[in-house]
């Protein structure tokens, strides 16, 4: 692995080992006010075209996860016939797999200079960002989207208005088990070099 003479090499090293952790294997605790304030702050230092904030988040108590959960089967159910006891329970828990779950709201808009497909962009970016700070705040966390971000009326009753979609649902926790990590991709596959074929 390259070592660079300058910079942070603590937050290289933790960038080189970050990943992922299943919901369903968080646990408690999770973050307390102040810890989930300075992710959430950490998430907004975003790039920004035109600094129009593009997005906005929703926090998910665990207290409020069962009537979420309820409300999430009976859409299901609406939508795809009647679920069985094992599909029931699967749609009734997503927002008790983790401590605190945070939705990130892309809000972007049609714009005279910057164009939507950006300011979604961003809205990613701040996902990105605050799973990196869970994980650099020592906790686990999971970038999900799943159905319920793409059907209106779930979306709807998960807190967004008009044109706004949900970015993802960030889970934060703490591990259960020991991550297992996955094969990376080969950057040899994925990296060229421009050259000019006019």
């Amino acid at each position: 692995m390259s070592t660079f003479s300058h910079g942070s090499p603590e937050t290289l090293k933790f960038l080189r080992k970050r990943r992922s952790h299943p919901s369903v294997t968080m646990s408690e605790p999770g973050p307390n006010e102040d810890e989930l304030t300075d992710m959430l702050t950490i998430a907004a230092r975003v790039p920004d075209h035109g600094k129009l904030t593009p997005w906005r988040f929703i926090v998910y108590r665990p207290e409020q996860a069962r009537v979420i959960g309820d409300r999430l089967a009976e859409i299901c159910e609406r939508r795809n016939g009647p679920l069985d006891d094992e599909q029931r329970q699967k749609e009734s828990t997503r927002f008790m797999r983790a401590p605190v779950v945070v939705g990130v709201v892309s809000t972007a808009a049609t714009h005279p200079k910057i164009p939507v497909w950006e300011q979604q962009l961003s809205a990613g970016a701040v996902c990105m960002n605050l799973v990196t700070a869970a994980s650099a705040a020592g906790f686990v966390s999971q970038w999900l989207t799943e159905w319920y971000s793409f059907d209106q009326e779930a979306a709807s009753f998960l807190g967004v208005a008009g044109s706004e979609k949900f970015s993802g649902f960030i889970h934060i926790g703490t591990p259960s088990q020991p991550p297992v990590e996955r094969p990376r991709p080969d950057l040899s596959d994925l990296v060229r070099e421009w050259r000019n074929t006019d």
